[in-house]
């Protein structure tokens, strides 16, 4: 067997041998490794792989297209014919693409020849998935299936991106890398996701809720897992969130060991929406889980204290209580709370009981964290968007985590009949809300990092031959700043008002959700970039337009977030939302990194 690939072999390769050394990662396109050669020297594996990106991003649509079309159908002809490359056999082989039933065969073939006619191209997967270990013939077809019905800008982007995952699991053979570290997330999050609500996980759907059954049990696997990794102390609290503490070298010993430094604080949520991914939160928990299991295993104690925080509640599906388990971190429970109803009438006090937590105000206030005790927070978190993915990049430092405003209006105009009503008599409260919807989108689209969205419209008692006479809506709004954001819900607001007025309607409209923008801590955030750069990555600065945990903790102490790409064009909030081993493992290293750096300045 050939020894594994280095950087070095690489760096001091000539153009011809650059290429010949990593022939293959790419089917049939030796020039992507030929133009990649004059962006040497390569300090990491992740900047070789970037290089590599960048030349197909560069070379243009063409070329890009040719790549795609260089690729075999999967249980195609090539394979019939064992005309396939030796990495596309291999790749196909441990999918079982050679074991199918001949019904599967069949499906495969019907599938391959629709989208070729639809798109025009092969399509692309990588069948050894996002840990390397190889999808299920059920998981290729069903994902087939899928992106069968997309829009042909969206699936082209996709089997680039998927050629790209392609090469990156080949170059790790070559260089005999495993992204041992990476893997071990990986699995925590797939054990993890076998707890969910009743009614959900009938349907392979994933729903962890706040104090069910489910949730605690994520809870008891999460605390027994911090123990194995070597946490010191580890207990669930009075709201249900898991605390891990890992001692640093500043404690002392014996009754009377005293805390010297102020620790690091970190960690997400582990609670999901209904039906959600796998990744949402629980990454936060598992990467500085990892990196707690390397400390230990390597006898290492940092100068200072590590805390991490599985916190039970950011989502607020049960109760509406969102950030309930960071928002106790930092003395901003409320007490109203203890007595919200869920949808079967358990009221969270009874909830907490049940789960044997004390449900007291009491016991509550006393797990508030005094800031002092804490140098800063910084959590890890899947993008939950499409931007790093779309510019195939792993690691994105977030600059802000968007302020943001909702709102839950009603116009009330006339209801009348469809067939006899002249248009220009109507007053029509859809048509209203309809314009108001167009106006926020324009409004939103003029201002960098401003979003605005209309999620919900709903003709109460409505039917297709009567004008609506009522229409119910959402407004959100959010921006990296509060001011901006402010300025776009004054506008739009005064807006609601002049089309009301024009269209002879009138409205209601009530603010329901207020939160601040949070601002990264400039010190922190250049931590973060420092790392990213460490890995030999550009560093991208993106805002957050989803909440986070972070948002809470801005409010006591520094705090600075990392996002992860997510797969399948980073969604989240689906069953769908993903992330690879590599790219778990770049947000390992990424966050050992900081905590690296942070042992040297104490």
């Amino acid at each position: 067997m050939a020894s594994p690939l280095t950087l070095d072999q690489l760096n001091h390769a000539t153009q011809p041998q650059f290429a010949a050394l990593l022939s293959g990662v790419y089917e049939h396109s030796p020039w992507i490794a030929e133009r990649a050669w004059s962006k040497r020297p390569f300090k990491s594996l992740a900047q070789l792989k970037h290089a590599l990106v960048q030349v197909l991003r560069e070379a243009g649509r063409e070329a890009q297209l040719g790549l795609i079309r260089a690729h075999p159908e999967l249980a195609g002809k090539a394979m019939v014919s064992r005309t396939l490359t030796a990495e596309s056999s291999g790749e196909q082989g441990s999918a079982g693409l050679t074991d199918c039933t001949p019904t599967e065969f069949e499906q495969l073939q019907r599938l391959n020849a629709a989208y070729n006619a639809r798109f025009g191209w092969p399509f692309t997967l990588a069948v050894r998935g996002p840990r390397g270990a190889g999808l299920t013939r059920g998981q290729i077809i069903q994902t087939f299936e899928r992106r069968l019905a997309g829009h042909p800008d969206f699936e082209f982007a996709e089997c680039l991106r998927n050629i790209h995952r392609i090469a990156e699991i080949r170059l790790a053979d070559k260089f005999g890398f495993e992204p041992t570290l990476g893997h071990q997330a990986w699995d925590c999050a797939e054990l993890l996701a076998r707890h969910t609500d009743p009614g959900y996980g009938e349907r392979g759907e994933l729903t962890v809720t706040y104090l069910t059954d489910a949730h605690r049990a994520c809870a008891a696997q999460l605390r027994s897992w911090m123990l194995e990794c070597g946490f010191d102390d580890v207990h669930i609290d009075a709201v249900g969130n898991v605390v891990g503490v890992y001692h640093g070298s500043d404690r002392g010993t014996g009754s009377d060991a005293t805390q010297a430094q102020p620790r690091l604080l970190t960690g997400s949520h582990y609670d999901t929406v209904r039906n959600g991914g796998k990744y949402d939160g629980r990454l936060g928990i598992f990467v500085p889980m990892v990196c707690v299991r390397e400390l230990h295993r390597q006898g290492r104690r940092l100068p200072f204290g590590l805390e991490l925080v599985g916190f039970a509640e950011e989502e607020g599906q049960r109760y509406k209580a969102t950030f309930l388990g960071s928002g106790a971190l930092t003395g901003h429970f409320d007490p109203a709370w203890l007595d919200q109803e869920d949808a079967d009438g358990v009221t969270m006090r009874q909830a907490m009981r049940h789960a044997g937590l004390p449900g007291t105000l009491e016991a509550i206030r006393a797990i508030a964290r005094d800031p002092a005790d804490y140098r800063g927070f910084i959590e890890v978190h899947i993008e939950q968007g499409p931007v790093l993915n779309a510019l195939d990049l792993p690691l994105g430092v977030v600059t802000s985590i968007n302020g943001s405003l909702r709102y839950l209006g009603e116009v009330t105009g006339m209801a009348s009949h469809a067939g006899t009503t002249p248009m220009d008599t109507r007053r029509d409260a859809a048509t209203a809300v309809a314009e108001l919807a167009l106006y926020l989108e324009r409004r939103a689209a003029a201002q960098p990092n401003l979003v605005g969205t209309m999620g919900i419209l709903t003709v109460p008692n409505g039917s297709t031959n009567v004008v609506p006479g009522r229409c119910r809506f959402t407004l959100d709004i959010r921006a990296t700043t509060d001011s901006v954001r402010d300025a776009c819900a004054s506008d739009v607001l005064a807006e609601l008002a002049r089309i009301c007025e024009r269209r002879g309607v009138s409205y209601s409209v009530e603010e329901t959700m207020r939160a601040a923008a949070a601002p990264s801590a400039p010190e922190w955030q250049r931590r973060w970039e420092r790392a990213v750069e460490a890995a030999g990555l550009p560093v991208h600065r993106m805002p957050s337009g989803a909440g986070h945990d972070a948002m809470k903790l801005h409010e006591v102490m520094p705090q600075a977030m990392l996002f992860v790409r997510g797969e399948n064009a980073g969604i989240s909030h689906n069953p769908l939302e993903s992330t690879t081993s590599d790219d778990m493992q770049l947000a390992v290293e990424a966050f050992m990194h900081v905590l690296n750096e942070l042992a040297g300045e104490a």
